[in-house]
Order: C-alpha cells, then structure tokens, then sequence
C-alpha cells in the first residue's frame, strides 16, 4: 500500500510496520469499534493484526528461533472520541503473543485510540523485538 518494509532491523532490534488484521489482503471487519463493529470484534481483529507480526518477523528472520523476544506493543484502535476499552481489544494482541512465545512474549504496551486507520482497519499494531545476539 506504501512505500515501507514490513521489519526494519538495527543493532538486534526489530521494528515491525503497523500491521492491519488483513487475511489473503481483505479485511473481515471495518469500521470504529464501539461504533461500527464490538469490543469483541476489535478484540479478535487484534488477534488477527498480531499473527500478521508473528508472520512478517517469520518472514524477515527466516525462523523464529532466533528471536529474543517482543518488547513493546503499540495498538492502535480506531475508534470514537468517548470510547475507553483501548486495552481490553489490544488484550487481543497481547494474548496471542504470550500464547505464541510464552514469556518472551511479554512486552511493554500502549493501547491508543485513534479516529481512523489505514483502508477502515478497526486496530493497527506496531511492534519493537530483539533478535539474539
């Protein structure tokens, strides 16, 4: 869609493009949560949003054997001006990553509420990792 790579790595440190809960390039669900789709929806569509990153650290590592572990989550929601369960669909994201790579899949979070996102995505995330030395 733009001019980006999906990880950007620097001195042992992952920097993933904000990934979208796209499957096979077509979102399931779009729209503001709270608005147009759940809390639960947002919640499953961060999920998604998560198995893209797990995807595209796969893609640029070759394997995930040779990662250290996720250090920060930023998850973006769009959503309205009165919404407040930013962290409840980011939980979404952080669940699966723990699921995936047990404790080092813990991290560092932000859960910000936004007014859109790119293509009506309901959440976006953005993820720092380290890769082994």
């Amino acid at each position: 869609m733009a001019q980006y790579t999906p990880v950007r790595e620097l001195n042992g440190l992952l920097f993933v493009a904000g990934q979208t809960p796209h499957i096979e390039g077509h979102l399931e669900h779009c729209g503001r949560v709270g608005i147009d789709v759940s809390v639960d929806i947002g919640h499953a569509m961060a999920r998604r949003a998560a198995l893209n990153v797990v995807a595209a650290l796969n893609e640029h590592l070759g394997t995930l054997d040779s990662l250290d572990g996720l250090l920060s989550l930023t998850g973006f929601v769009a959503c309205g001006s009165d919404f407040t369960e930013h962290p409840q669909v980011v939980d979404g994201a952080s669940e699966l990553f723990i699921e995936v790579f047990g404790a080092q899949g813990v991290h560092a979070r932000a859960a910000v509420g936004v007014a859109s996102l790119p293509g009506g995505a309901p959440v976006e995330l953005s993820v720092v990792a380290a890769v082994r030395a």
